[in-house]
């Protein structure tokens, strides 16, 4: 009799488990999202300056991401890449929410489902031209910036922090960005 019950208990356990870890997000040990955060400030286009690289992103430049409200307070994730391998534009469009207040740098974006990753703003500069963006563990970093270029200073200050965090900066892919695309 007992036995009929250790199936549903084992499975109903799987779920919970699986929906919370799908809905989690985190952070690198070492890093420490921003406080202070304007979600307002934040939203609009970002160029892709710097990234460490995966299977998302593989062989794409003039990559963008445009962040904008949605209706119901999530926020709109619009990425666009040029892949040079495949000679064609791709897109990927998701959505954000805040993991603790929304004046808190601590994000969770899913592009597939309730499937979560971390995206944390670990640096910004006061005017939001500028940000740097860990992602759940130190396979995911990403350097922006609202135009196509960033002074050399504000870049070697985010490397210096990355580091600090425990990155491999050595593996960063420096992204292109050309005017014919």
């Amino acid at each position: 009799m007992k036995n009929k019950y250790i199936a549903p208990v084992l499975l109903g356990a799987t779920i919970a488990f699986l929906l919370y870890s799908c809905s989690s997000s985190t952070i690198p040990k070492n890093a420490t999202a921003v406080t202070d955060f304007d979600k307002a400030k934040y939203l609009g286009r970002w160029y892709e300056i710097a990234r460490l690289d995966y299977k998302w992103e593989k062989d794409l430049d003039n990559v963008t991401a445009e962040y904008s409200l949605n209706e119901n307070g999530t926020i709109k994730v619009d990425n666009k890449g040029y892949n040079v391998k495949k000679d064609k534009w791709e897109q990927s469009i998701g959505k954000a929410r805040f993991v603790k207040k929304d004046n808190i740098g601590m994000l969770k974006v899913s592009f597939f489902g309730p499937f979560y990753s971390g995206y944390n703003v670990i640096a910004v500069d006061e005017n939001y031209k500028y940000a740097l963006v860990a992602g759940k563990s130190l396979d995911y970093m990403w350097i922006l910036s609202r135009e196509t270029t960033m002074p050399e200073s504000i870049k070697a200050d985010f490397l210096i922090k990355a580091q600090e965090i425990g990155y491999n900066v050595s593996n960063l892919v420096w992204v292109k960005h050309d005017k014919a695309h």
